[in-house]
């Protein structure tokens, strides 16, 4: 696992629509749900995919919306395992009816 050069961390950013930069170590997306019982179920879904994957987001919810941060602690930055994090967390939060 290495950190993302600058140039892959743009590239992948432009095929993850919402999400962007937060400075050098790390992306970030806003998400608003439908409901409060939906912004929990998203968060249930990622939380299950996070524990296989072994690679959990920082995150806030309050009422329907939730606050995202990923970045790689051991790496120093953003990894792969963080946008196959965003990834999933886009699927996911479309899948749910999310705005952001």
């Amino acid at each position: 696992m290495v950190q993302l050069s600058s140039s892959e961390l743009e590239a992948a950013l432009a095929e993850l629509p919402g999400w962007r930069a937060l400075g050098d170590d790390a992306i970030g997306r806003e998400l608003t749900f439908p409901s409060f019982a939906i912004a929990i179920a998203f968060m249930t879904a990622v939380a299950l995919f996070a524990e296989r994957t072994d690679h959990h987001p920082e995150w806030t919810n309050v009422y329907r919306s939730v606050s995202i941060r990923l970045t790689t602690h051991s790496e120093g930055g953003v990894t792969d395992r963080d946008i196959a994090l965003a990834r999933h967390v886009a699927e996911t939060a479309e899948r749910l009816g999310a705005t952001g």
